[in-house]
């Protein structure tokens, strides 16, 4: 049986980098979009259109995501599953009300576990992998709010999953992306050219992230090479988490222990 791998947010940048690596190790990859339009066009950008298989699909939605199970099941066995859709929206907690918390959690956390138990069946049989994408902003306070408990809560969950569904051999991790280049900085750039510059300061490795990067990540946790590694969160952050630089020399010249 053919071994799938199934993208949720695929049209994005980071999904379709996402979707493009792991062609590597499965047979057909399906791109879940909201937008099915985007879907398609992202299938067609990555090359061969019988191993890359567009679906439009609410992952807010259980019976949409029942039919999508049901369609993918169809192309062959699930062997990842990967929850990459996601968005932000109020940037602090003063501008945040009850609407934006709701939609922020249904799209960032409850969406992830509704897809899970989508494909759980096809998950056991495989025993496969999960990869969840969440986000710096889980682990540490960056502003957006709502987003960032969301985030948060989709760490824990990832562990709950690897604490309970380990007995089945499913592997559940996560990768928490700090800052990566795709076109929504790219507009920000556009009305701030030195946002990246400005923003370079904060990382160890003094550059941002690519959604290559994080492929890279999503595909090494789903591969064999992690078989012994489940339940864990890791930051593809360019040192971000790790610590602040700019903040370690400012203490680090200061006369203030």
């Amino acid at each position: 049986m053919r071994s799938v791998a199934v993208v949720t947010g695929a049209a994005g940048d980071i999904g379709r980098a996402i979707a493009k690596r792991l062609a590597d190790s499965h047979d057909i990859v399906v791109l879940l979009d909201l937008d099915g339009d985007a879907a398609t066009k992202a299938a067609a950008s990555l090359g061969e259109n019988d191993r890359f298989v567009p679906l439009a699909c609410d992952v807010t939605n259980e019976d949409d995501l029942g039919r999508a199970a049901s369609s993918v099941a169809a192309l062959g066995l699930v062997h990842t599953l990967v929850n990459n859709a996601g968005a932000a929206r109020a940037v602090s907690l003063g501008d945040t009300d009850g609407d934006i918390w709701r939609k922020d959690n249904a799209l960032n956390l409850e969406a992830p576990f509704l897809c899970f138990r989508a494909f759980e069946a096809a998950l056991k049989e495989s025993q496969g992998s999960l990869v969840n994408i969440s986000s710096v902003n889980g682990m540490a306070v960056f502003g957006h709010p709502a987003y960032s408990a969301a985030k948060a809560g989709l760490i824990h969950l990832t562990k709950l999953i690897a604490v309970e569904y380990g007995k089945f051999g499913i592997r559940a991790n996560a990768v928490a992306p700090g800052t990566v280049r795709t076109q929504a900085w790219e507009a920000r750039a556009s009305a701030n050219p030195q946002v990246f510059e400005e923003a370079k300061r904060w990382y160890a490795l003094r550059r941002i992230a690519t959604a290559q990067d994080v492929a890279n990540a999503v595909y090494f946790l789903a591969s064999e090479q992690a078989a012994a590694i489940t339940g864990v969160c890791l930051p593809v952050d360019c040192g971000l988490t790790a610590g602040q630089a700019e903040l370690a020399r400012t203490f680090s010249q200061s006369d203030n222990y």
